[in-house]
C-alpha cells in the first residue's frame, strides 16, 4: 500500500499548530503532516532531545517548527505551552492532544496503585489540562480552532484482557471529547478524537517482541492483517483539524483496521 501523501494540499498554510508528545511515534508523524500542509508547528513531550529531532525533521523538509517541552499533567506547563505558541507564531489554531502512556499486562485486581495513578494524570488530567488551556486560547479567537484527541480502541470500543485501566484512561478521554465538543462549538471550536488500535509504534510490540514478529501475529489479529501506519492515522488526525470537517463535532474516528468492528 502506497505511504499517505500530504503535500499536494496546503489546508493549514499560515495557522499554527500544536502536537502534545511529538517526539515519537504518532505525535511525530502528526507534527511532520501538519508541517507539510503549512502549518507553524510547535512540539511538545517532556523530554527536550526527541522534541529537536522531530523540529529538525520539518526543518529539513521546508517547514517551520519550536520544540516546547511540557508535562501535560501540570497544568502549569500547558498553559505556558500555548502562551509560547501565540507568542511565537501569533495564534493558536490546531491542537492534538496526543501524550499519553501505556500501562499493561496485569488483571485490573493487581494493578500497581502507582501505574494507574501514571494513567489518570498523564492519559485523562493531561487531555483535560490541554484543553482547558487550548480553549481558553481559542474563545479569544475569531476564527475559533480545531482540537484532536488521540484516544484508542480499547476502552471506549474494545476490552482485552490485562489493559482494564488503560482502557478505562481512554474511555474518559473519549467522554470528555464528546462533552467538551458540546460545551464548545457554539464558541467556534470544534473537538474530536481518533482512536487508534495497534500502529506502528513502539507501544504496539509485546514485551521482547521485535516488529517483525509483531507483524506476524497481526496477520492473525487484525481483520485487516497488519498494524495502521503513523502516517493513516495523521491523515485521519489531518482531516478532523481541517475545514473539510467543519460540520464533524464530538466524533470518535476508530482506525484500527476493524479490530473493534
Amino acid at each position: 500500500m502506497s505511504p499517505v501523501s500530504h503535500a499536494s494540499r496546503h489546508r493549514f498554510t499560515g495557522r499554527t499548530a500544536l502536537v502534545t508528545g511529538a517526539g515519537s511515534g504518532l505525535g511525530r508523524a502528526v507534527a511532520l503532516a501538519l508541517a507539510a500542509e503549512g502549518a507553524n508547528v510547535v512540539v511538545a513531550g517532556r523530554t527536550h532531545g526527541p522534541l529537536a529531532e522531530t523540529v529538525a525533521l520539518i526543518e529539513a523538509a521546508g517547514g517551520t517548527a519550536l520544540a516546547q517541552p511540557a508535562d501535560v499533567s501540570r497544568a502549569d506547563d500547558t498553559k505556558a505551552l500555548v502562551r509560547t505558541a501565540v507568542e511565537r507564531f501569533g495564534t493558536l489554531d490546531v491542537a492534538v492532544n496526543n501524550a499519553g502512556v501505556f500501562r499493561g499486562g496485569t488483571p485490573v485486581a493487581d494493578l500497581p496503585a502507582e501505574d494507574w495513578r501514571t494513567l489518570l494524570d498523564i492519559n485523562v488530567t493531561g487531555v483535560l489540562n490541554s484543553l482547558q488551556a487550548e480553549v481558553a486560547q481559542m474563545r479569544t479567537q475569531e476564527s475559533g480552532g480545531a482540537i484532536v484527541n488521540v484516544s484508542s480502541n480499547l476502552g471506549p470500543h474494545a476490552s482485552r484482557p490485562g489493559v482494564t485501566a488503560y482502557g478505562a484512561s481512554k474511555a474518559a478521554v473519549s467522554a470528555l471529547t464528546r462533552g467538551a465538543a458540546l460545551d464548545h462549538v457554539a464558541e467556534g471550536i470544534r473537538i474530536n478524537a481518533v482512536s487508534p488500535g495497534a500502529s506502528d509504534t513502539t507501544m504496539s510490540l509485546r514485551p521482547d517482541e521485535t516488529p517483525a514478529e509483531r507483524d506476524v501475529r497481526m496477520k492473525e489479529q487484525s481483520p485487516l492483517g497488519r498494524v495502521s501506519t503513523t502516517e493513516e492515522v495523521a491523515a485521519a488526525v489531518l482531516y478532523l483539524a481541517s475545514s473539510d470537517a467543519a460540520s464533524v463535532v464530538g466524533a470518535d474516528l476508530v482506525i484500527d483496521g476493524g479490530a473493534a468492528a
